[in-house]
């Protein structure tokens, strides 16, 4: 287990172990960032680097980097564990310090990103590298900070202070345009500074080390704070600093822009292309004002580009994802084995699960539908019997194809909450969700004919260890 004081400390790491690639050659914003971003998972796939750019066009000091999450070996380097680490490895790893939450919160006087301060004529296009990812964005955003918040009506309660990752839209000097899903604990946040007729203070923080990064995308309960879910994963307190407004910012960010949500406030804001795969459209969001923004001196601007699975939103939201699910769903059913929502946000989630008596298996996948991440995404339910591994898919596909009678194993459910960025929802923010009971059934279940099932011929393992040494000998 370590802890890293910053992205570049990081960087370093994933420059040892060979997963970061430099671009010391001149390139553009655009199209070179997003299109190396893209280009990237398509080469390498599930191995990918992270890619830092030294030199941009039209930039004295400006250095970007992207992909820092995406792949599997990232992800293994930045919880300390080897990068060959397996994904099952590394969501039991992940739920083994998940357990242990609560950790601390360590307050520090001073952080390096407070070496810089623009608080006069402040303008973002000037201080940050803003580019476009696709082609069809409606603007410029900042689409990985970590934005802080606090509930207004309980505002010294540093557990419900939200680390959140939303997106913002630039639309002006000091102007960003922000998407607040409202399934999320900043929506709740400006639901009551408004209903108090009051701005809501935020702190965004760009160019994290790569943990806080990770919670600020995690579906963690309303009173769970970020910082202290952090210092578990990593192994000791939570550095923060306290921002002009009285807000927790990470100690080792890079960038740091103060403001405020404008209380009532709406503009258009859109197009973005989304993690679904599809241009999000426009529709009218909140406005923040920006006050305040400081830095490093020489900072690292960090971004990440989405769009067509798979990108780095689909490594860097997928433990995160499943093992909050799963110790929510372990809670009340300790039957439950593993949870795979690694899959375009969640909007499937695979469990795998012991089952007490039948009929249990679709109770599980109820249960999943009314947590934190069922509620806005969880679209689609498998669910399949313990001794299917729910992260390799030609097991669940088999459990699927062998174990589900459509007839009494689908069950649909009318008209629940979605993510509006899910396209097939009609009307936006409203779907159909279904569960597909793919587990064997017991009684007082009798349906099927489950009495036979094949196991492997006698032998198998020895011959597996002799293989595996002689394939080991060829591959040399």
């Amino acid at each position: 287990m370590r802890a890293f004081k910053s992205l570049r400390e990081f960087l370093e790491v994933l420059e040892t172990e060979k997963q970061l690639l430099r671009i010391t050659e001149e390139v553009s914003l655009e199209p070179d960032l997003a299109a190396a971003a893209r280009a990237v998972n398509q080469v390498a796939g599930e191995g990918s680097p992270a890619i830092q750019f030294d030199r941009i066009r039209g930039y004295r000091q400006a250095e970007v980097v992207l992909n820092v999450h995406g792949s599997w070996p990232n992800l293994a380097l930045m919880l300390g564990i080897g990068k060959d680490a397996t994904l099952n490895q590394q969501f039991f790893e992940f739920v083994r310090r998940y357990e242990q939450f609560p950790g601390k919160m360590e307050h520090r006087d001073s952080a390096p990103w407070q070496e810089m301060v623009v608080d006069k004529d402040v303008n973002l296009f000037t201080v940050l590298p803003l580019f476009r990812f696709n082609r069809g964005d409606g603007g410029f955003y900042i689409d990985k900070a970590c934005i802080i918040s606090r509930d207004p009506d309980d505002w010294d309660n540093e557990d419900i202070q939200n680390v959140g990752m939303y997106r913002l839209q630039a639309k002006g000097r000091n102007r960003l345009g922000i998407q607040p899903v409202p399934m999320h604990d900043i929506a709740i946040h400006l639901a009551h500074a408004e209903e108090r007729g009051e701005d809501l203070p935020i702190a965004v923080a760009i160019g994290n080390e790569p943990i806080i990064a990770l919670c600020a995308g995690m579906e963690i309960l309303y009173d769970q704070s970020e910082y202290k879910m952090a210092a578990v994963l990593q192994g000791c307190p939570y550095p923060v600093v306290k921002s002009g407004k009285g807000l927790d910012v990470p100690w080792g960010s890079q960038y740091v822009l103060e403001g405020r949500i404008l209380s009532r406030q709406r503009e258009l804001e859109g197009p973005f292309g989304e993690f679904p795969g599809q241009y999000s459209g426009c529709r009218n969001y909140p406005v923040i004002e920006v006050d305040r923004i400081s830095h490093c001196k020489n900072p690292l601007y960090e971004a990440l580009y989405l769009g067509m699975p798979w990108t780095e939103l689909d490594y860097m939201c997928a433990v995160n994802t499943s093992a909050p699910l799963f110790v929510q769903l372990k809670k009340e059913f300790p039957e439950v084995v593993a949870v795979n929502a690694i899959y375009t946000l969640g909007f499937i989630v695979i469990v795998s699960t012991r089952r007490r008596y039948g009929g249990f298996a679709k109770a599980v996948g109820l249960r999943v539908m009314s947590t934190p991440h069922g509620l806005g995404y969880a679209k689609i339910v498998i669910i399949v019997d313990d001794d299917v591994d729910p992260f390799d898919m030609k097991q669940v596909m088999w459990a699927v194809s062998t174990k589900v009678n459509p007839a009494g194993d689908v069950i649909m459910l009318p008209n629940l909450c979605i993510d509006m960025l899910d396209p097939a929802s009609e009307p936006e923010g409203i779907s159909h969700k279904m569960i597909i009971d793919a587990t064997t059934p017991i009684l007082p279940d009798t349906r099927g004919s489950f009495g036979q099932p094949l196991d492997s011929p006698a032998q198998t393992d020895l011959w597996r260890d002799k293989l595996n040494r002689m394939l080991k000998e060829l591959w040399k």
